[in-house]
Parts: C-alpha cells; sequence; structure tokens
C-alpha cells in the first residue's frame, strides 16, 4: 500500500470516470444485500436509515427505507444519487454535521476500502455516534492486505468492542457465497454484523438464499 494513496481520491475518480460501485452492488450480491437490509428495516420499525457509503445507488434502489439519508466520500456519487433518488437526503461525509441522528446507521462494502487508519477511525467513530438503536456492518472481519491498493482488511469487531462498549454484536450472518477466487465478481469476502446499544433489543429477519 502506497504511503500516499488516497481513499477519497480514488473513489471520486472512479466515479467521475462513469464506474460503478463494483460488482458487489449488482446481481446476486447485491439481491442477497438488499434482502437481509429490508429484513432489518422492517424486523426492527426502522425509521430513518442512514447509509455510510452510498455509492452509486445501485444498491439503494432495491431497499424499502422510510427515510434515508446517504453519504459517500465521493461528491460525484451525491450528485448521480441526488438526481437518481430525489425522494431522499445525501450528504457528503464533509457534511456530517447536518445528518440527523438515524434508528439505524450501516456500512456496506465500505471498511475494508479504508486503508489508512486516521480515515478508519473516523468512519467508526461517525458510523456509531450517529445511530440510536442499530449499527449494521458487511464487511470482512480480519486483519491483512489485499492485492488491491485501494483494499485493506481490518478486524473492526475489535475496535468496536474497545472504543465501544455499550454496543453488543447481536448477530454474525456468514456470507452464503464465500470468496472464491475463480469467482470473484459473484462471491464475496464479506459477512453482515449486526449491532445494537447494550438497552436495545433487536429482531433480525433472513432471507432465502438467492440463486
Amino acid at each position: 500500500m502506497p504511503d500516499t494513496f488516497s481513499s477519497a481520491s480514488y473513489w471520486e475518480a472512479r466515479y467521475r470516470a462513469l464506474a460503478t460501485s463494483g460488482a458487489g452492488s449488482y446481481g446476486r450480491l447485491a439481491a442477497y444485500k438488499a434482502a437481509v437490509i429490508n429484513g432489518v428495516i422492517e424486523a426492527n420499525d426502522i425509521a430513518h436509515l442512514a447509509d455510510f457509503g452510498c455509492g452509486d445507488g445501485n444498491l439503494l434502489s432495491m431497499l424499502r427505507p422510510a427515510a434515508y439519508t446517504g453519504l459517500d466520500i465521493s461528491p460525484t456519487a451525491i450528485e448521480r444519487c441526488s438526481a437518481l433518488f430525489p425522494q431522499f437526503e445525501f450528504l457528503s461525509i464533509a457534511g456530517l454535521a447536518a445528518l440527523r441522528p438515524a434508528d439505524l446507521t450501516m456500512s456496506i462494502d465500505v471498511i475494508y476500502h479504508l486503508v489508512e487508519d486516521h480515515v478508519f477511525a473516523a468512519y467508526i467513530d461517525a458510523l456509531f455516534t450517529h445511530s440510536t438503536r442499530l449499527v449494521l456492518i458487511y464487511a470482512s472481519n480480519l486483519e491483512g492486505n489485499w492485492s488491491s491498493p485501494h483494499v485493506r482488511h481490518r478486524r473492526f469487531s475489535a475496535y468496536v468492542a474497545k472504543q465501544f462498549p455499550a454496543w453488543r454484536l447481536r448477530a454474525h450472518i456468514p456470507n452464503p457465497y464465500p470468496f472464491d477466487p475463480g469467482r470473484p465478481d459473484e462471491t464475496s469476502f464479506a459477512d453482515f454484523f449486526l449491532f445494537a446499544r447494550a438497552d436495545t433489543r433487536c429482531q433480525l429477519r433472513l432471507p432465502g438464499t438467492p440463486a
């Protein structure tokens, strides 16, 4: 990983080049993620969902939130999503102070892209401090670098346990499509992790596995 690598610059350049959020936001992986997220929304009567990394908006097109705020590090991604979904609110991470508290905050395929330590720490802090009830994360949970400079795996659950002792990991949902290097666009090294405040009850409604 180059010392000068900037995750913010990488994603802005990627979206400005009309690239997508990646294969994981399409196909069966996206269908699976949407089913889990919608299940959490419906089972817990979520009134407001804040998505920390809305990307190109394709996953959002499959979700059923009552109210939604999408955040992203890329101004281009925010502009695109604002045009596609005028019924929802979109904010740059730089405008985080304008975000009202959400019943559920979520991070989908983002944490392992935060290669800089200070960016990772600030992101996790924002993710948990802006939720009043639940946090849903879809990410890898191990330590290690990757062949791509924009990927760095982290055992984020240990960091959360240390920095946010008022929160509890309530569910770990293994991916039904575990990573296969021969099928990188149809499989993933990420699992779902559902956190709740220690004094908060939560429900989990698991979907059937998409074909």
